[in-house]
């Protein structure tokens, strides 16, 4: 096992009606700036009871915040909390909104050009404004982790970038919340989930034996409860299983001490930046592409993946082939489609313009063991047409 240090200090308040906390986790006397996006808490009654829940604090108000969020949006909030003199913000949505606080908290003080913070991938450590999270929609596992994703609208950059003090000081996670989700962000969540488990896990086989375990735990969860909570959710005990695996994929603890890729992500990121592809789907799209071209140096994990996971039998060879078609009949059940002429017409020069941006980042060997080359990212995207 690789040495690794764990530190996680998000207090993560989980369970039914929990929202009722919250005047006991913000600070006494904070003046709060309330983020959100599209306006969906107002119609799910979420809105109502973070107010309601929040009695004698002042509050200034911030909508908007866009699916992959916008660093240009971003930049507005932070001139509000200038203005205002806030000393506090609260997340109130999916993954999206809680990237896009992560990254209003780091801009506030930062001292320089905060689009710094992304395009050269800043360790945030420090002078962070604090902020909390009440999760609306379970995905991305920002709620208890201290990375972002945002989007540069003016390049088409969609950028990663954290650090220790982009963890939220507390994050409220109440499964009754996805009752009134669309089908199709249940699916996203739960396939982006799955691909966060499988960046950690899909690598070469070593000795994080429990780690392995915990990932694969997840995995089997959102296998089991992932088709059933799209069209149940209302039911606590599948939407409950399924907010905690969307949490457990991503705080941290599976990729302790174990190998890692995260191509995928980087290689998707460009699909979403380019055509607004969401992100889950960028993941369907991508993820069994690179496995197929990666296959030599997966092989051994591919095939330990698919005896556990789907209880393949036969030979390594065949057992990872199978374990890869698996997983895509999986993304098909979640509602997914896997290529990308499902989505776009004109995809033809799409392996070329990632190449090269790759290229000019500096991004010349990707994944666990910087095997992914430019020329295995170009093979990796056309063979996800």
């Amino acid at each position: 096992m690789l040495n690794f240090e764990l530190y996680n200090p998000t207090n993560l308040i989980f369970g039914k009606g929990q929202i009722e906390k919250l005047s006991t986790l913000v600070p006494k006397d904070a003046k709060i700036l309330l983020a959100y996006g599209g306006g969906s808490i107002f119609n799910n009654g979420i809105h109502e009871q973070v107010i309601k829940n929040l009695k004698g604090f002042e509050i200034v108000e911030f909508g908007g915040i866009e699916p992959n969020p916008h660093f240009e949006t971003l930049m507005k909030a932070v001139e509000v909390i200038k203005k205002e003199k806030i000393d506090f913000i609260l997340a109130v949505g999916g993954g999206s909104v809680i990237d896009g606080v992560k990254f209003i908290s780091a801009a506030v003080h930062f001292d320089g050009n905060p689009i710094d913070i992304l395009q050269k991938r800043l360790l945030i450590k420090e002078n962070a404004m604090p902020f909390g999270t009440v999760l609306t929609l379970p995905a991305t596992g920002s709620e208890m982790n201290s990375g972002a994703v945002v989007t540069i609208t003016e390049t088409q950059e969609k950028l990663a970038f954290g650090g220790s003090a982009m963890f939220p000081k507390f994050s409220i996670c109440d499964p009754t919340v996805i009752a009134s989700l669309p089908k199709r962000q249940l699916q996203n969540g739960v396939v982006d989930a799955y691909t966060h488990v499988m960046e950690q896990y899909l690598t070469y086989p070593h000795e994080g034996y429990l780690q392995d375990r915990i990932a694969e735990g997840i995995l089997q969860t959102l296998i089991e409860v992932g088709p059933k909570v799209v069209e149940n959710p209302t039911d606590y005990a599948l939407a409950s299983n399924f907010m905690w695996s969307c949490t457990m994929a991503l705080n941290g603890l599976i990729q302790k001490g174990v190998p890692s890729d995260w191509a995928t992500h980087m290689i998707g990121h460009e699909l979403t930046a380019l055509y607004g592809i969401d992100h889950a789907r960028t993941l369907a799209i991508i993820g069994p592409s690179l496995y197929e071209v990666m296959f030599d140096t997966k092989k051994e994990k591919l095939a330990q993946y698919g005896r556990r996971i789907f209880n393949l039998t036969g030979s390594d060879d065949e057992v990872a082939k199978g374990a890869i078609d698996k997983t895509v009949a999986f993304f098909h059940t979640m509602g997914m489609d896997t290529k990308l002429s499902q989505y776009i017409e004109d995809y033809s020069k799409t392996a070329d313009f990632i190449v090269n941006r790759f290229d000019k980042r500096g991004w010349k060997g990707l994944g666990e063991k910087q095997l992914i080359t430019l020329d295995k990212v170009k093979s990796i995207v056309e063979l996800s047409y």
